[in-house]
């Protein structure tokens, strides 16, 4: 298990910003780590991380116990961040640095020789598109390239885990496309990536898991269609149907809304499409267009939330 975290409990003063989390990262995956703001997304993070102390718990890593109830093992902790990548929401890069230099100063802070330092600076820059400003200031770079630079930086030590929070806020469409490609890449590679966003489309195209948490607790983990499963097994299913002539609902048990003279929308808890068209038929009427509507991860984002 890359992470594992267990009755976690963090508050300030009364409040309460992780009350019992329990979460699981397995290796491999692209975790979407979705939540309101104010849900604990970042208090998560920085538990994790070993920059805050909760107050009651338990966090492993790598397998690795690095927390338990207050106390963090620092060895154990300091041993098994070499293997994390972190990017911070708001992080504050050195202005009067280029690339390579900022690059460079993170690679010794990790220990890594100068010469393989030089050569992994030099293969990120490019993978990143930096490589062509590489001796530019960064005091000069726009939002974009400062966060391309952010991921340059967590990937320096070739991380096992990458922890991204909030990775693509203020990129331009094409710039959120481009970390989209990059972080499928990275997991094609064999890095696990965790990353919180409150941009639910983001999450919806990239992660295979997601994990919903809300007023410090998770109340949602599993792969996205397990959820798409489990949502439209508890709201329905609604279905959109064009007939070649009107049609008479009377005595169904289903919801049924006309949409005009023949397309009505009909909404049931489970999955009637053979039905309908049995039912459509015995009025000698054809189904001309059907549309099962399967949720956005939005919806039922709002619905969890709700």
């Amino acid at each position: 298990m890359i992470l594992r975290i267990e009755n976690l409990i963090k508050t300030y003063g009364d409040v309460k910003a992780l009350n019992g989390l329990n979460l699981e990262v397995k290796q491999g995956q692209i975790y979407g780590f979705l939540g309101p703001n104010g849900a604990g997304k970042s208090t998560t993070i920085l538990s994790t991380l070993g920059l805050i102390f909760p107050q009651q718990g338990r966090i492993e890593l790598f397998d690795t116990e690095v927390f338990r109830d207050g106390k963090y093992d620092e060895s154990s902790l300091v041993e098994v961040k070499r293997k994390i990548g972190y990017m911070p929401e708001h992080a504050t890069l050195w202005e009067f640095l280029t690339p390579l230099q900022t690059l460079d100063m993170i690679g010794e802070a990790f220990g890594i020789p100068k010469g393989k330092r030089a050569e992994r600076s030099e293969e990120l820059l490019k993978l990143l598109n930096l490589w062509d400003v590489r001796n530019k200031k960064v005091g000069k770079f726009s939002k974009g390239m400062r966060q391309r630079l952010l991921l340059a930086q967590s990937l320096i030590n070739d991380p096992e885990l990458l922890i991204l929070d909030e990775p693509m806020t203020g990129l331009d469409p094409s710039g959120i496309a481009e970390f989209k490609g990059i972080i499928r890449e990275l997991n094609r590679e064999g890095k696990t990536v965790f990353f919180s966003s409150h941009i639910l489309a983001h999450v919806e195209e990239i992660c295979d898991t997601v994990g919903v948490i809300v007023k410090g607790k998770l109340i949602v983990e599993d792969n996205l269609e397990s959820i798409k499963r489990e949502f439209l097994r508890r709201a329905g299913y609604t279905i959109i149907v064009e007939t070649s002539r009107p049609v008479s609902f009377d005595g169904v048990e289903w919801k049924v809304s006309p949409l005009g003279e023949k397309k009505y929308r009909i909404v049931t808890p489970g999955d009637i499409r053979e039905e309908i068209h049995d039912f459509v038929a015995s009025q000698r009427a054809k189904i001309l267009t059907m549309q099962v509507k399967e949720p956005t991860l939005e919806e039922i984002f709002l619905k969890m939330v709700e």
